[in-house]
Parts: C-alpha cells; sequence; structure tokens
C-alpha cells in the first residue's frame, strides 16, 4: 500500500503544472494533501474515477485546508480533532481503514515574529492528545507538514536558524513529544544522514543548491513498523514549494 503525502501550496495552481500527470504516474493508493487553500466547489476538475476525496477546507477563503484522495473507500472520515478554537482553519481529516487511522495534518506556522508559538504549542500538545485517543482503538498513520524541523540535520543551515520559526526549541520539543509518546518518524528509519529536506524556500536557487529543510514527515504507531517497507522523499517532483514523501505499507 503506497501513501503519499504533498503540500501543494495551493491546489488550483498546481492543476495547472503537473498534479494529473504526477498522479497518473505514481498511483497512490492514499494520497493526503495540505495548503490546498480551497474547497471542492472553488476546484473546477473531475478527478481520476478510483479516487474519493476526502475535504477539510478553512473557514477563510484561499487559506489552509487539507484533503485525502483515496482508491479504497474508509470505513468513516471525520474533520477536526473536537477542538472548537483550532478547527475552523481546516487542518486535519481523519479517515479510518480496517488496520489503522490515517490522519492527514498542516500544522499551524508559528510565523516569523514568532507571534504563534504559544498557540503552536497548545496545538502540539491537543493533537497529540487526539492521536494517542485515536491509537487506543488501532494504530494511527500520521502525515502532512509538521512546520518544523527536528533536528539539525533536518534543515541546511541549522546553526543560522536556531530561533527562526520551524527551528525553536519549543517548536522541536513539541516533535520529540511525538517520538517520546511512541511514534516513529519513518523516514528516519531508513535514513540517517543530513540533505534530505522537502521544502525549500522560492527565493533565489535555494532548490537548486539544495539548501531546504524537512518539514514533511509521515510518522506511525510503533505497532506498523513491521509492516513499514520503506519511506521517501521526492525531491525531483516540482509544482509546490514542497515536494512529496511518502511511504509503502505490507
Amino acid at each position: 500500500m503506497k501513501l503519499i503525502s504533498w503540500n501543494v501550496n495551493g491546489l488550483r495552481a498546481v492543476l495547472k503544472k503537473n498534479f494529473l500527470e504526477y498522479l497518473d504516474a505514481e498511483q497512490p493508493d492514499v494520497l493526503c494533501l495540505q495548503e490546498t487553500k480551497a474547497s471542492p466547489d472553488q476546484v473546477e476538475q473531475l478527478w481520476p474515477a478510483h479516487y474519493t476525496t476526502y475535504w477539510n477546507s478553512a473557514q477563510k477563503k484561499g487559506y489552509s485546508g487539507t484533503v485525502i484522495f483515496t482508491k479504497t473507500r474508509p470505513l468513516q472520515f471525520t474533520t477536526g480533532i473536537g477542538h472548537e478554537h483550532h478547527d475552523g482553519e481546516g487542518r486535519v481529516v481523519t479517515a479510518e481503514y480496517d488496520g489503522f487511522f490515517l490522519v492527514n495534518v498542516y500544522v499551524p506556522n508559528s510565523q516569523r515574529e514568532l507571534a504563534r508559538l504559544p498557540y503552536r504549542q497548545q496545538w502540539d500538545r491537543d493533537f497529540l492528545a487526539y492521536l494517542k485517543a485515536l491509537e487506543k482503538k488501532k494504530p494511527v498513520v500520521m502525515c502532512g507538514d509538521l512546520n518544523v524541523a527536528h533536528t539539525e540535520i533536518d534543515l541546511a543551515n541549522p546553526k543560522a536558524n536556531m530561533k527562526n520559526h520551524g527551528f525553536t526549541p519549543e517548536e522541536r520539543a513539541g516533535f520529540t513529544s511525538f517520538v517520546q509518546a511512541g511514534f516513529i518518524d519513518t523516514f528516519r528509519e531508513f535514513e540517517k544522514a543530513g540533505g534530505h529536506y522537502t521544502w525549500w524556500s522560492p527565493m533565489g536557487t535555494a532548490r537548486a543548491r539544495n539548501i531546504g529543510w524537512r518539514l514533511d514527515y509521515f510518522l506511525v504507531s510503533a505497532a506498523l513498523r513491521p509492516k513499514l517497507k520503506r519511506a521517501f522523499i521526492q525531491p525531483h517532483i516540482t509544482g509546490s514549494d514542497h515536494c512529496p514523501v511518502g511511504i509503502e505499507l505490507k
């Protein structure tokens, strides 16, 4: 089973580039998108018939948003994490399958001046509690743009970014709390070295020079580790400032 996650930074924009060609070439069983910046009625597109889509759009037009494309219809799907003060921004879609819950997430950015860092810390706590509640029923696969580089090897210039949003001690500690709670960073199960990134600044030649950050992840419950065949990043896929990431499960 191949699962892919991609922050498309505007679904309508990436549709004008390479999205449908990518979908046809990869044929993932499940594709999770973040930062769709659209609701279904704003996207004039007939999706391939073998995919069903499940959306969570932000109340604010052109902002945030998540969607799951899936070949297998889930047992059920839900939006949000059950907290009214979090759930207006379209950040979470959850699909329940026979063997696991799939949670597609677009984690809030703490913003340049760290204006939203306290909110981000509260989000991390509430979102982890949501995942652990799901895990009491069955294992969890969580994917998306987590808006944090966890360790120094997860970005090209760690020393220069120590106090910048996406690499603050508080955000990194938030990620560590997921790991301490038993969730596995799937990519690091297979690749221990640096130089592997999923986001590059659109300014200058950052992507060409691979001056990037690893902000996009698949985390899984420890119970799913025996089923994890591989984890991958696709930096060659353009169309967004992020690239797709994925896993394969037996």
